[in-house]
């Protein structure tokens, strides 16, 4: 029989507005949903405000997950710097801070840092420490789905099976997710952009290359969370172009942004990462924009792999490097090399939320397992 989370459930993802739906949808008594709705609603998971539609009677109350209930820090490290944010339960910035930490430095000093930058948030929010309902972290490489620990991330020097939901849950006290970055940043913009999708990639251009999949509205992580990891698929010809992973020939030795700003290095213009590039696109550098447009035309190869096998229905481009030049290299290859059928149906975009991407998909992340039907039903139990 459905409990008070499943109707929460119901609520949430909108299939269920009113007692009378949710009464339809579950076949449950009268009775008893009132018993559900009444405990969830006393116990500030539910509100039930305004109205919905006129049926010619009395007009049905509307039934809201109540977004105010607690709140959620999120944590987007990305290879140079985070971005530490503090939401509701809807994805809605309060208040976001840049910290300058890069994962070279490690884990500890990283996670310090990040744990500072989210204390000093909440106090300028005013948001105390009891209404944290979650932390949400998303690093630059691949995550085990079971303990949470990056594993084996290849541009992520010592942080290998690091306990970093411990670490934080030591430092915070509130229950911490991890989650790579590239998946992040493609649930925030599937949920935000394109809630309807039934299969979504986005490919994150930055330092390093990832891509984060949603099908059916739900992250895509693999067996052991390395899934969407393109930066490390070897390309012929390259086998000079040495890569982080310590492999040769790798799609991000050759087009990610540490491959853009080596070869604008080499030209005269300094630039050590996919930030310095994505500096350089902005100011409107040609050199930049070139040999940025080259490189979408060699992610646009191994895409093109991608939308044959996944047959999207968008692919939204984002990372430091999205830009127009990026945008129109990966449509010139993309298209060309995949069937017309797995493309007849597909959008390019680039991302909408940029940098805050990764920031409201670990929001909803938080939220879906904080806020679960098992979550709901024992929180309600206890």
């Amino acid at each position: 029989m459905p409990g008070a989370g499943e109707v929460l459930a119901l609520v949430r993802s909108g299939r269920a507005t009113t007692r009378g739906d949710v009464l339809e949808v579950t076949g449950l008594s009268r009775m008893t949903v009132a018993g559900r709705i009444d405990a969830l609603l006393a116990a500030g998971l539910l509100v039930e405000n305004g109205t919905d539609r006129v049926t010619g009677g009395r007009r049905p109350r509307r039934l809201e997950f109540n977004t105010e209930h607690a709140h959620v820090v999120a944590a987007a490290v990305d290879t140079t710097h985070s971005t530490v944010a503090v939401t509701d339960l809807a994805g809605r910035i309060l208040d976001e801070v840049r910290v300058q930490v890069a994962v070279a430095d490690g884990p500890e000093r990283t996670l310090r840092a990040l744990t500072d930058a989210a204390t000093a948030l909440l106090e300028r929010t005013g948001v105390p420490r009891a209404h944290v309902g979650g932390m949400g972290i998303s690093v630059p490489g691949p995550v085990d789905p079971d303990t949470g620990r990056p594993s084996q991330p290849p541009i992520m020097p010592g942080w290998d099976a690091y306990p970093v939901p411990e670490h934080l849950h030591d430092a915070l006290g509130v229950p911490v997710l991890v989650a790579n970055d590239a998946d992040a940043a493609a649930l925030g913009e599937q949920r935000t952009g394109y809630p309807a999708s039934r299969s979504l990639c986005l490919v994150k251009v930055s330092t390093g290359i990832g891509t984060g999949i949603v099908i059916g509205g739900q992250v895509y992580r693999g067996v052991d969370g390395g899934s969407g990891d393109i930066g490390h698929v070897r390309l012929a010809g390259h086998d000079d172009a040495l890569c982080q992973c310590g492999g040769h020939g790798c799609l991000a030795a050759v087009a990610s942004g540490r491959a853009v700003a080596r070869s604008l290095t080499a030209l005269g213009t300094p630039a050590a990462s996919g930030s310095d590039v994505g500096a350089l696109l902005a100011a409107g550098d040609a050199d930049a924009a070139r040999l940025t447009q080259a490189a979408g035309r060699v992610i646009g190869e191994v895409m093109a792999t991608v939308v044959c096998l996944l047959n999207p229905g968008e692919v939204v481009i984002g990372g430091a490097l999205a830009s127009a030049p990026l945008l129109a290299g990966v449509r010139e290859t993309l298209y060309p090399r995949s069937l017309p059928r797995a493309t007849r149906h597909l959008t390019i975009h680039g991302a909408a939320l940029g940098e805050d991407a990764g920031v409201v998909g670990l929001a909803a992340m938080v939220v879906e397992r904080e806020y679960s039907a098992a979550a709901v039903d024992a929180l309600l139990g206890a």
